[in-house]
């Protein structure tokens, strides 16, 4: 696509886009809370503040970690309490709430100490960690469910993919605002303070933005305001509520949610085992969070200043610099990504999975080899070759298993059950950022390049399932993502493998017949939930009910 149609849809787009950005500011907190803290720990003056100076190396990695993971402690909360909120007040009253949850989280966090000791200082920073962590819990459930639901079908990729965009923004600023303060704030309280008042900013944007966006149209057709929703749809696609692709997309969506208005929380938990297929669909996306997880990048997001300070690079301000630089490559990354691959048919998600898996499991295998040959930190030759392997990795990180979980998960996520599908997936990240943030300096300190052995092994496996494991649903319509899942003669399985890279091969040496691709599906199936259902994936596809939306239908204009 030249850069005249790119700035033609754009354009064509920019409700949609405005919708998404104002969205995902909210990750911008997210991902300024995880890059925040790894620095203000390295702060000698909130060491010296809070008595982390006077600890031992053991007591001192594990108060690190324990502040650290009270914040996935909190988000883990904010995570799974997100659907029953957002089921009954709706997405966007919903994430309000969040903005003014996380504001109140980051002024206790920012005052701590001020009329008191500081260890009376530290548990109420424990509590503003916390609570703040709430909010953002609240946040990263709600926001990738709220854009999936309203982004056009074409632009869905990028507009859900922003969010990891978000994140890195918000890793790349806290990353710079803590080195900043390391060399232009004296030596005191001001200087470990000022990086946790200045996140109160994005939050405080977010929450003046969204004011602005309307409301899920989907939440609003199962609740039964199909006006307002038609208002939404109207909004997002730049027409009018009585335009023909608005009432056909109002339509297609109604359709979805018959028989299924208004479930429960505890029902929608319950109807994730109603098949075999839609409890696929339902465990996928917390899968792909849980093996996110499990890359590294929060290990290194949380303690790089630490990480890279065992290479050799020994001073804080050294250290923050070299972190801030690695806030830079992977935000510049994830923007490259998004712009021109998540949603470019040629590359789609499952090889952004694999070849992004494979990529970081090297990265993080030549970083546990050169630890375990080379312990001291001194500098080496070679200690600038796994400089370059961390920012390598953090490349890797962001063409495939940064944006993409996100992106797919709620893609695939059955659409009456989404909220509580993607608030397990969040609680999932949440839980195992916990785990992470409360093992990895405890795995630094005793297994040491055996640290990012696990983390390669990790990546291993993290391509091997994406390989064989999710389907690619790049370009298909969020009511069409039913029909990847089409069991037939039991040949789901086959699908996956057939639309992941040297799929085919593998199937021709195996002997196994060829499902319909990906692409032949998109052209034939249109009716979504209300399209007749396929007999078999593998028959000709002559022989198939076609499914084909009725009327001229501009459909990138569906959602």
């Amino acid at each position: 696509m030249n850069l005249k149609k790119e700035f033609e849809e754009l354009l064509h787009y920019r409700n949609a886009y405005f919708l998404a950005f104002s969205a995902t500011t909210g990750y911008i907190c997210f991902g300024w809370d995880i890059g925040l803290i790894g620095g203000v720990l390295a702060l000698p003056s909130f060491q010296q503040y809070f008595g982390l100076d006077k600890e031992s190396a053991a007591a001192r990695a594990a108060l690190s970690g324990n502040i650290v993971s009270v914040l996935q402690a909190g988000g883990f909360f904010g995570a799974m309490i997100s659907t029953w909120f957002a089921n009954r007040y709706g997405r966007k009253p919903s994430m309000l709430a969040s903005a003014i949850v996380f504001f109140i989280g980051s002024v206790v966090q920012s005052i701590v100490g001020l009329g008191s000791t500081p260890a009376v200082g530290l548990k109420l920073f424990y509590f503003g960690r916390f609570f703040g962590g709430v909010g953002v819990g609240l946040m990263s459930a709600l926001v990738p469910t709220y854009v999936t639901e309203c982004a056009p079908r074409t632009i869905r990729g990028r507009c859900t993919g922003s969010i990891e965009v978000a994140v890195g923004l918000g890793n790349m600023l806290s990353f710079w605002v803590n080195y900043g303060v390391s060399i232009q704030i004296p030596f005191g309280e001001i200087q470990w303070r000022l990086p946790i008042i200045v996140q109160i900013i994005p939050g405080v944007l977010f929450f003046f933005l969204m004011l602005f966006q309307p409301e899920s149209p989907r939440w609003l057709v199962e609740k039964e305001r199909y006006d307002d929703a038609a208002k939404s749809l109207a909004y997002i696609a730049r027409t009018d509520p009585r335009s023909p692709s608005v009432q056909f997309t109002l339509s297609e969506i109604r359709a979805d949610f018959v028989g299924r208005r208004q479930l429960g929380l505890v029902t929608q938990f319950r109807k994730m085992g109603e098949s075999r297929m839609i409890a696929l669909r339902c465990i996928i996306p917390s899968l792909l969070t849980f093996f996110q997880q499990w890359s590294g990048t929060n290990a290194i997001n949380y303690y790089s200043p630490q990480i890279f300070a065992a290479l050799g690079i020994s001073s804080t301000t050294a250290s923050l610099l070299a972190t801030g630089i690695y806030g830079v490559v992977k935000f510049l990354t994830t923007c490259l990504v998004l712009a021109f691959l998540i949603d470019a048919r040629s590359w789609g998600r499952k090889r952004t999975l694999f070849y992004g898996g494979l990529a970081q499991a090297l990265m993080m295998i030549w970083l546990g080899g050169y630890a375990a040959i080379h312990p001291q930190p001194t500098l080496i030759p070679a200690t600038y070759l796994s400089i370059l392997a961390i920012y390598l990795f953090g490349v890797a990180f962001c063409l495939g298993w940064g944006m993409t979980p996100l992106v797919l998960g709620s893609e695939i996520a059955p659409g009456h059950l989404r909220p509580a599908v993607m608030s397990l997936a969040t609680g999932v990240t949440w839980l195992f950022s916990y785990v992470i943030a409360e093992v990895t300096p405890r795995m630094l300190g005793r297994i040491r390049w055996g640290t990012y052995v696990v983390f390669g092994v990790a990546g291993v496996l993290m391509a091997g399932w994406a390989w064989v494991g999710v389907p690619e649903t790049t370009g298909v319509p969020l009511e069409d993502v039913q029909w990847l899942f089409h069991e037939g003669e039991g040949r789901v399985w086959t699908r996956f493998v057939q639309d992941a890279p040297g799929g085919g091969c593998v199937l021709r040496v195996l002997g196994k017949r060829r499902v319909t691709s990906v692409e032949a599906l998109q052209r034939r199936v249109g009716g979504g939930a209300g399209a007749p259902k396929v007999e078999d994936d593998s028959e000709p596809e002559a022989k198939k009910g076609s499914g084909v939306r009725s009327g001229p239908v501009n459909d990138t204009l569906i959602i």
